[in-house]
């Protein structure tokens, strides 16, 4: 079942992207920091007429999220994916970035994007599944590891 968040999930979304992403792929806490960020403006100043976050729950709990930012110009950002481990395999994060996709078009963007790592190979077969585009892509060293940062697109 996908809902908003409830009292206390913006607080999860966080916890469980420093914990997960720290533990599957040695992100440091700057990683945290800057899903804390995120989260803290959404919750603070997001339109919801353009704009949601979205919880996936199973039997009542939390397993997964996403977030549809407004940039500008037409376009919109997906963020946030995260499917915990017991979730994975049953489309969760599949069925999360289908209904980002649906909103965006629903209230009019006209783009949607998304930045991510390489080493996040699921969640990769997830959005190119979905119909995005690698666009662009930057060796970086961030999050106390050393990557490849991805900007994908979608045009809607």
């Amino acid at each position: 079942m996908l809902r908003h968040p409830l009292p206390g999930e913006y607080g999860w979304v966080v916890q469980r992207h420093g914990a997960l992403y720290a533990r599957e792929y040695g992100f440091d806490t700057s990683f945290e920091a800057l899903v804390a960020q995120i989260v803290a403006e959404f919750a603070a100043r997001h339109d919801p007429a353009r704009e949601r976050a979205w919880i996936a729950a199973l039997d009542g709990e939390p397993v997964g999220s996403i977030f549809c930012i407004d940039t500008g110009g037409g376009v919109a950002k997906l963020r946030l994916l995260l499917v915990e481990p017991a979730a994975r395999g049953r489309q969760v994060g599949s069925h999360l970035v289908e209904e980002c996709i649906r909103f965006a078009r629903a209230v009019g963007y006209r783009e949607l994007t998304l930045w991510t790592q390489r080493q996040l190979e699921a969640a990769r077969r997830v959005y190119e599944r979905a119909g995005f585009e690698l666009v662009d892509e930057q060796p970086e060293e961030q999050f106390g590891t050393k990557s490849i940062s991805e900007t994908w697109h979608l045009v809607l």
